[in-house]
C-alpha cells in the first residue's frame, strides 16, 4: 500500500465558536473544532461555495484529520438577546431586515447563551486517502491565499495568525508531520506562531485523530480512549451531520491523568 502524502497546518483565533449540537437557548461549545469546522475552514480557502455538495463532499472522502490541541482556550459565555417574528412556518423571508419589517408589539425576543473559546491554538493534520482529492500542495496554495476570508466557527472569530501551512509528500507518522515548524513554509522566513511559543508546549498537547489514522500514531502516542462526535458532514447545504470515530491520545511518555476542567 502506497504511503499516503499530506499537509498541516495551525489555526490560532483570539475568539473561537466550537459549536456543539444547537437546540433552544443554551448553546453549547466543544472543547476543539469539529472535523466539520476544519475542511470547512479549508473548503472556504478553495472557495467552495456551501452549495457545492460534490466538492465539500470530495474533500471529507479524500483525507483524514488528526488535530493536536496546543492550547484548549478560556471558556468564555456570551449572552444574546435577538429580535425575531413570531414563528410562521409558511413564512419565507429573504434577509433579516424583511422578517423584522413589521410594529415593534409583533416582534419577539429570544435569548441565548453561547460558548466560545478565548486563545485556541491548534496544529492540524490532514492527510490524503483517495487519489481524486485535491492535492495537499492545492490545499497549502489556498490557505496562503484564501478566496474566502477565514474564521472559526463564526465570522467574528477571525484567525489571529496565518495557517502556515507545510506539505509532506510521505506521511507514515503523524507526529513528524504536525512537528514541521510554520517557517518552513513560503511566508517569508518569518515564524508567525514563534510569540505563542511560551504558552504551551507541544510535549503535553493531547492528539484528537480520525479512528483510520490509529497505524500512524505508534509510537509517539499512546491512544487513551476512542470518542463518538456527530461532526462528519452529510450535507453542508441543509447542514446534516454524521457520527464518526475520533481517537483521543497523549504523547508517549506523558502521565495518564485527567484531562484538568476547562
Amino acid at each position: 500500500m502506497p504511503v499516503p502524502d499530506g499537509l498541516a497546518f495551525t489555526l490560532y483565533a483570539p475568539f473561537a465558536a466550537l459549536g456543539d449540537l444547537a437546540v433552544g437557548e443554551r448553546r453549547g461549545g466543544f472543547d476543539r473544532p469539529a472535523r466539520s469546522a476544519i475542511l470547512g475552514l479549508v473548503g472556504a480557502a478553495l472557495g467552495l461555495d456551501r452549495a457545492d455538495e460534490a466538492g465539500h463532499a470530495g474533500l471529507d472522502r479524500g483525507y483524514r484529520l488528526a488535530q493536536r490541541v496546543r492550547l484548549g482556550g478560556t471558556l468564555v459565555t456570551d449572552y444574546h438577546t435577538v429580535q425575531a417574528p413570531p414563528a410562521d412556518r409558511k413564512a419565507a423571508y429573504a434577509t433579516r431586515r424583511d422578517a423584522l419589517d413589521r410594529p415593534a408589539h409583533r416582534l419577539n425576543t429570544l435569548l441565548s447563551f453561547r460558548d466560545y473559546r478565548e486563545d485556541l491554538w491548534v496544529d492540524v493534520a490532514l492527510v490524503r486517502v483517495a487519489s481524486d482529492a485535491p492535492a495537499p500542495a492545492v490545499l497549502a496554495q489556498a490557505l496562503r491565499r484564501p478566496v474566502y476570508t477565514l474564521y472559526l466557527g463564526r465570522k467574528s472569530c477571525p484567525l489571529g495568525r496565518p495557517p502556515a501551512p507545510r506539505c509532506a509528500e510521505a506521511v507514515d507518522r503523524l507526529a513528524p508531520l504536525l512537528d514541521t515548524p510554520p517557517s518552513s513554509a513560503p511566508e517569508g522566513g518569518f515564524d508567525p506562531f514563534a510569540p505563542l511559543a511560551s504558552m504551551r508546549r507541544s510535549a503535553e498537547a493531547r492528539l484528537y485523530a480520525d479512528a483510520d489514522l490509529a497505524p500512524l500514531l505508534a509510537p509517539d502516542f499512546r491512544i487513551d480512549r476512542v470518542e463518538r462526535r456527530r461532526d462528519r458532514v452529510a450535507s453542508r447545504l441543509r447542514r446534516h451531520f454524521t457520527l464518526r470515530d475520533e481517537i483521543v491520545a497523549s504523547p508517549a511518555g506523558a502521565s495518564s491523568e485527567p484531562e484538568p476542567a476547562s
